[in-house]
């Protein structure tokens, strides 16, 4: 019997000693030696938004090939677009003991129980590409410089519409569209775009015949090209019974295509009637092939690769007790804290340089575009 209990003592006392060792890799905090050997190859969380955008698939592989590269395993999921679902997601992250986790949330809201959760247990938490809201358990975020991806779509617009140069005077008729109300980004996407608008509106120069031009308008809930479909079939019945469409700000590619099937089932996309002028976002591969159709007619592309490295990189460093390079500690207040972030810069792609951009810088090859 005293050789039992003396067994179950060792036990015991070697399971502390596990728990001790496991939150100490855990902590973001004062790392050290030990730290940094505890961390390489413990599991990393990765939750996405959706399968449904190649976008989200591509990031989510990058991010898995990042960690797996820096010594990490990882465990990656897809909420689908259900907010509900993804919480469900992250708590089951967090009791399989993640070590880090890396969100892109579909609900910017509704994750401040579940992140107390990973915060209880000295889990870091990334925010990837999209900022978590109202919660002070988000150490650090990473994403693209969104207001310039806005000035991006909408200079684009104003320069093939004539009116940047001047070559043109308007009035040009346009439409907007944004994102989903529940994804950060949105505002700074639209506030970006209106931005460079909003002059030539002031002036008459451009004119949305709809009336939409407020951001709770002109929302696309979870980014959805149907949805998008659909607004731009109301108000081509409701408005455009005479004049046309001449270009349509669009924030994201799955919409621009939503949009121009609208558009193509009006009668747009002829000689007579050409398409307008339609940004987006994300360089698809749908939208990239639209363009080279000259059917969209802008994408701003995001190297999603580097974003990866970027989030790896973050919780890397948090893990083994150093600090991520950061590039902006004063734009993303959650509306509890700041949270540091580092940005990456988009790049506007058209027909005349998606070979340069995209194909010679491994994106895509030849063959994806055919």
């Amino acid at each position: 019997m005293r050789n039992r209990r003396a067994a179950l003592a060792a036990m015991a006392t070697a399971a502390s000693l596990a728990l001790t060792l496991s939150a100490c890799g855990q902590s973001g905090e004062g790392g050290s030696k030990e730290d940094k050997g505890s961390a390489k190859g413990g599991t990393i969380g990765i939750a996405m938004p959706t399968k449904s955008s190649e976008r989200w698939i591509a990031d989510g592989n990058n991010v898995v090939k990042d960690l797996k590269a820096k010594g990490y395993k990882t465990k990656l999921v897809y909420g689908e677009d259900d907010p509900d679902t993804q919480v469900s997601q992250i708590e089951n992250l967090i009791t399989q003991g993640v070590k880090g986790l890396i969100i892109a949330a579909i609900d910017n809201k509704s994750l401040n129980n579940v992140l107390q959760q990973a915060k209880d247990a000295n889990i870091p938490v990334i925010a990837y590409d999209r900022l978590i809201l109202g919660t002070p358990n988000v150490d650090y975020y990473a994403s693209f410089d969104n207001e310039k991806v806005g000035e991006l779509q909408a200079g684009y617009l104003v320069e093939k519409l004539g009116l940047k140069d001047g070559s043109k005077k308007g009035p040009f008729n346009i439409e907007l569209f944004a994102g989903s109300n529940d994804d950060n980004n949105t505002k700074y996407f639209f506030g970006g775009a209106m931005k460079v608008l909003q002059p030539y509106m002031d002036k008459k120069q451009l004119v949305v015949k709809s009336g939409q031009t407020r951001l709770n308008q002109v929302t696309t809930l979870r980014w959805d090209g149907a949805t998008a479909q659909k607004r731009m079939e109301d108000i081509l019945t409701s408005t455009y019974t005479s004049g046309k469409v001449d270009a349509v700000l669009s924030p994201y590619d799955g919409i621009s295509i939503g949009i121009i099937a609208a558009l193509k089932s009006d009668g747009y996309g002829s000689a007579s009637k050409p398409l307008p002028v339609i940004s987006g976002q994300d360089a698809e591969l749908a939208s990239v092939k639209s363009i080279i159709a000259g059917q969209q007619t802008q994408t701003v592309y995001k190297d999603t690769r580097e974003l990866a490295k970027v989030a790896g990189n973050m919780v890397d460093a948090v893990l083994n007790g150093k600090k991520p390079e950061v590039n902006d500690t004063k734009t993303y207040d959650n509306g509890s804290k700041v949270v540091p972030a580092y940005l990456l810069q988009p790049v506007s792609v058209d027909k005349s340089n998606y070979k340069q951009v995209l194909v010679d810088g491994g994106y895509y090859s030849e063959s994806d575009l055919k």
